[in-house]
């Protein structure tokens, strides 16, 4: 039987007792109906797991005694920045639950011009909020223990302006058109920026703002994949070309 694994923002030392967030008590409580003594694996996203032992076990409150820690090594060799034009419905969520599971490093929401949905302030924030917790489900499934960050939903041009790219990174936007696919470019010794464009794809203006802070369009066969599609299908791509697959 597998150990149920889940993510706690505290601190986790041997031998201390500590309470799990309430969603994971809940999950643990109601759902899988653990008992006092069952075993489970805790992590805050430091690079550890923890097994820990069931002390208190209630419908809302659930605690765990910290034992063994293990050192995961789970992370791809591949240092990936997703910059994703926010989608709408569940592709926005799919696309960022599948991209962590494959190994991305970073999620940056793009507010693109062909976005159906624009995100600001408190709307933005409880966005950012949710996409957050998709990706700590998607470490808890996936047994990574670093858990990446998701930031704020930005527009291309002023997250440009504001990431000063490093001189070693490779920089990828997908086109079907596209004279070069992966295997033409030389293997990345720096971070990885992958743009995938919203429904609709990239404006011409985006395009060409990516191209003149060296983004290099990149072909995944002549086909044209949507939105939820196109990043799942490159990361995959890198992960074999270059990659742990």
């Amino acid at each position: 039987m597998s150990i149920s694994r889940f993510y706690t923002p505290e601190n986790l030392e041997l031998e201390i007792v500590t309470a799990l967030p309430s969603n994971a008590s809940t999950h643990a409580s109601r759902v899988l109906r653990l008992t006092v003594g069952d075993h489970v694996t805790l992590f805050n996203g430091d690079g550890y797991d923890y097994l820990c032992e069931l002390m208190t076990v209630t419908k809302s409150t659930v605690t765990a005694k910290v034992g063994t820690k293990i050192l995961v090594s789970s992370e791809s060799p591949l240092n990936i920045t997703l910059l994703q034009a926010i989608s709408s419905g569940d592709r926005m969520d799919n696309t960022i639950q599948k991209a962590i599971e494959l190994g991305v490093n970073k999620i940056q929401p793009i507010n693109s011009q062909r976005s159906l949905i624009k995100l600001a302030g408190e709307r933005a924030e409880k966005r950012k909020e949710h996409w957050q917790n998709v990706v700590i489900s998607a470490c808890e499934q996936s047994g990574r223990a670093i858990v990446p960050q998701v930031h704020s939903a930005i527009t291309l041009a002023n997250w440009l302006s504001h990431n000063p790219l490093q001189a070693n990174s490779t920089r990828i936007t997908l086109s079907p058109t596209a004279t070069q696919n992966l295997q033409d470019l030389l293997s990345p010794n720096g971070e990885i920026y992958l743009l995938i464009g919203a429904e609709g794809g990239l404006t011409q203006d985006e395009i060409q703002l990516a191209s003149t802070q060296g983004f290099k369009p990149v072909q995944l066969g002549k086909r044209i994949l949507r939105t939820e599609t196109a990043a799942l299908a490159a990361v995959s791509a890198m992960q074999v070309i270059w990659g742990d697959f």
